[in-house]
């Protein structure tokens, strides 16, 4: 017999740090006409995650309100079909997607095939990719296709990322690789080994960077603030063959993922389930962990994605 309630991490009372989620019990949510409704078994988490709940302030400008759930990316099962899916999805369907700041739950909700922009959508998880890592490629890996769209990378690139060993970095570094682009990435001294280990060539990021960079940058990427453009631009790269994704930077083309080109999540899928693009996960944690989960993303130390099991 099927339950009426399921669990939820939510702020119930105020937005905030991690100390403010709670794992509650919620009713099962219903599919809707054209939407599908999917059973939860990963969640990955992001920086946008906590950025968006940081404060009621900032949830408001989100359009978020209490009692507010909290992460974007899911992977699951389809167990419910709201008329005028079609044949788009049917019971039984392995998915992945977003569920903007909803996604850490049993359940799921969202359009059939919906949009990462406009609450959150679903694709069909291709077969030899497991959950937990079609949990993590939604807003990370549409962010560096966005990014990458602006730079173009190619053969005779040197691309530059800021913040190389992060989340959507993971995949923007692969991703250009593919591409036949020189990578060279910037981190911390502790992350050198694994940017290796995705085909980056590491730099400490920080003060004087531009004066520790090999000769022949072409283009830039900078994931996390400005000071990748800054150095780049000591360099001679043009404006135009740079992109950022936290920071506006006049002159400075800014990259969405809810602004990839149809078609660039279910590409990175399907690389990843190929094994042509290597997704590292770093932790995985039970849903009533969810706090520590939280804690240890949002410090920005760890290399590869956090995973909450559901």
């Amino acid at each position: 017999m099927r339950t009426s309630t399921s669990r939820a991490v939510q702020f119930a009372e105020s937005f905030g740090g991690p100390g403010n989620l709670v794992l509650r019990e919620v009713p099962v949510p219903e599919a809707g006409p054209g939407q599908v409704r999917v059973r939860v078994t990963a969640a990955g988490l992001n920086p946008m995650d906590w950025f968006m709940t940081s404060d009621d302030a900032t949830a408001a400008r989100f359009g978020l309100s209490l009692p507010g759930g909290f992460g974007n990316d899911y992977a699951g099962v389809v167990d419910e079909v709201g008329d005028g899916v079609g044949d788009l999805f049917k019971v039984g369907d392995r998915v992945f997607g977003s569920a903007f700041s909803r996604s850490v739950a049993d359940y799921v909700v969202v359009d059939a095939p919906g949009h990462l922009g406009k609450g959150g959508d679903v694709h069909r998880t291709p077969d030899g990719l497991d959950d937990r890592t079609a949990a993590v490629l939604s807003i990370a890996g549409s962010t560096a296709a966005a990014a990458l769209a602006v730079v173009k990378p190619g053969p005779t690139d040197t691309l530059l990322i800021g913040a190389a060993g992060g989340g959507v970095g993971v995949f923007a570094v692969q991703l250009a690789r593919l591409a036949g682009a020189r990578v060279v990435g910037t981190g911390s001294a502790t992350s050198a080994d694994a940017l290796r280990a995705l085909g980056a060539e590491p730099v400490v990021y920080g003060e004087g960077l531009a004066d520790r960079l090999p000769d022949g940058i072409t283009a830039a990427m900078d994931l996390h603030g400005a000071e990748t453009i800054a150095a780049a631009r000591e360099l001679g790269v043009p404006d135009s063959r740079m992109t950022t994704i936290a920071t506006v930077v006049e002159g400075i083309e800014p990259a969405n993922g809810a602004n990839a080109e149809p078609g660039a999540i279910e590409e990175i899928a399907r690389l990843a389930a190929e094994g042509q693009l290597r997704v590292p996960i770093a932790a995985r944690f039970p849903v009533d962990q969810i706090r520590a989960a939280v804690e240890l993303q949002s410090a920005r130390h760890v290399h590869g994605k956090v995973v909450i099991d559901l």
